[in-house]
């Protein structure tokens, strides 16, 4: 009885790490967290009930997206180091089962953020549509599949605002647009480092299809504009969203971090180059949002 209950055990600790590698788990809390700020970021009260919901269904859509992707993806993650021992290339889960896990977060989903708006599920249900069906199948055809995979990409920070206000203005457009533009230079440089391992399953990531200068300049080229756009609620001309000085100094520093480790690339244009910028990418969306978070509130 206690082999039998061991087994089962076992399976069923399996099937978790299969599904929180299905979903995604990591990177669809990081996508809520960057929700979660957008709602702070709107709100002077926080309605604890309408955080939860908007924490718990934009988890669920993301989890969607990311199954609905692996589903449609599967053959090319064969061919990829990185991605053969996926649950679905792997044969672990089934190509039924996933559908059905993708399609139940979903449903999930969907029915979690309407209780918040209307607008909260139709710019969270039209992501993963343009995930799923637009962003995935053009990166086999085209680079600018990133330029498309860039807007599902930067919805869920104006999505936060979104979901507090009900309403689709200039505070949650410049979200939407600081967190679109910022995603040109954090992917070119993962297709950067992944584009081998890309090239095998037939994927196009890079902007000239390259390692090459064309394809640094570019990234170069996209991180100055983010600088510039990450600055524009230090102008007072973007609502209720707002940087007080102090705020701008900090995130324009952290810019000028990214757009070294930028222009290294394009210098270097190695392998090594681009992690430490995708490091930085990184570090730089998660303090930009901390700051324009704590700088509404110290300001209140």
């Amino acid at each position: 009885m206690r082999l039998i209950e061991s087994i089962k055990l076992n399976l069923f600790q399996d099937f978790i790490s299969d599904l929180l590698q299905l979903t995604k788990f990591r990177l669809s809390i990081s996508v809520v967290c960057s929700s979660i700020a957008g709602y702070f970021l709107a709100v002077d009260n926080v309605n604890y009930s309408s955080l939860i919901l908007l924490s718990l269904g934009g988890f669920s859509m993301v989890a969607s997206s990311n199954t609905f992707n692996q589903w449609i993806e599967k053959e090319q993650d064969r061919l990829m180091n990185r991605t053969k021992n996926r649950p679905l290339p792997s044969g672990r889960i089934k190509d039924n089962t996933a559908l059905l896990i993708g399609s139940i977060f979903l449903f999930i989903g969907i029915i979690l953020l309407y209780q918040i708006n209307v607008k909260t599920v139709f710019f969270s249900a039209l992501s993963v549509f343009v995930y799923a069906c637009l962003y995935t199948p053009l990166k086999k055809r085209t680079p600018l599949a990133v330029f498309v995979g860039a807007f599902p990409g930067a919805i869920p920070f104006m999505l936060g605002w979104v979901a507090a206000t009900n309403k689709f203005g200039v505070e949650p457009g410049v979200l939407f647009l600081i967190q679109f533009i910022w995603q040109f230079p954090h992917f070119w440089a993962i297709g950067w480092v992944m584009h081998d391992d890309y090239k095998k399953a037939g994927f196009k990531l890079l902007p000239s299809g390259e390692k090459d200068q064309a394809s640094s300049f570019q990234i170069v080229f996209y991180t100055f504009w983010m600088i510039l756009f990450s600055l524009i609620p230090a102008t007072n001309y973007t609502g209720s969203l707002f940087l007080s000085i102090p705020a701008a100094i900090c995130i324009g520093f952290l810019g000028i971090i990214m757009l070294y480790f930028s222009i290294s690339l394009m210098s270097l244009r190695n392998d090594n180059a681009a992690k430490k910028l995708i490091t930085s990418s990184i570090v730089y969306i998660t303090l930009l949002q901390l700051i324009f978070v704590i700088d509404k509130f110290i300001s209140i």
